[in-house]
């Protein structure tokens, strides 16, 4: 599919096209400064997708909406959460808020529709499935993990404790973002609060499941015929 991106900070403009190049599944056509630009080449060019910033010289990205009569799909990336009401009249594939990771990025593109096939989107779901890494924001920054080191996941009230190897980090996500977000042929929900790496099961007792890390981990009533279906 191709895609243009409209941002006018040309650091941000590097990012999108690392994540761009990364995903292997979009073409770059054109990295534009202002929105006068890239229509331009709308023109004479077939665009399938535009990464969309809202504060741009000239005209703002929710102006440039507004002159687009049948506009391409539009990811819009901003540092400002005021807009996303507003942004959403214009039936936009979905709203990121800088600074935004790899994976947050991969989850947007992956609601894109093809309006040829299924093969981007069967792309996408391939990615999903490949992540080697994700990245969970702690204060101000930004914490690299390893998929495979994840252990256990446990939902606590209003946040999130993935238990990897060496150490536990709390995320303000939920239980169901990281269900979503992790490959189903590695992480499994076995209850309510938790979900699993099934290469760190060590063995299953009854309604317990041991694992790497010494962890106990409940078999719940509602997800026991999954569980055994799919992993025993």
């Amino acid at each position: 599919m191709n895609c243009i991106i409209i941002e006018d900070q040309l650091p941000a403009q590097r990012i999108l096209k690392k994540y761009i190049e990364d995903i292997g599944t979009l073409k770059l056509v054109g990295a534009f400064t202002d929105a006068i630009e890239a229509m331009i080449l709308m023109k004479s060019q077939k665009i399938d997708l535009i990464f969309l910033d809202i504060h741009l010289p000239k005209i703002s990205g929710i102006d440039f909406l507004k002159t687009q009569a049948n506009p391409p799909q539009v990811i819009l990336t901003t540092a400002f959460p005021d807009y996303a009401l507003e942004s959403y009249e214009f039936d936009v594939v979905d709203y990121l808020l800088k600074p935004f990771s790899f994976q947050r990025f991969v989850k947007a593109v992956a609601k894109v529709k093809s309006k040829h096939d299924h093969t981007f989107l069967d792309n996408q779901n391939s990615l999903t499935t490949d992540i080697q890494e994700l990245y969970i924001k702690v204060g101000f920054d930004y914490v690299r993990i390893l998929i495979d080191e994840i252990i256990h996941i446990i939902s606590d009230a209003d946040y999130t404790e993935l238990h990897t190897i060496n150490k536990k980090h709390v995320s303000s996500e939920t239980l169901k973002h990281w269900e979503e977000l992790l490959p189903n042929t590695k992480f499994i929900r076995v209850h309510k609060s938790y979900i699993i790496n099934t290469s760190k099961i060590e063995k299953v007792s009854g309604n317990q499941i041991f694992l790497s890390n010494h962890s106990i981990i409940p078999l719940g009533r509602a997800y026991k015929e999954n569980f055994i279906k799919n992993i025993l």
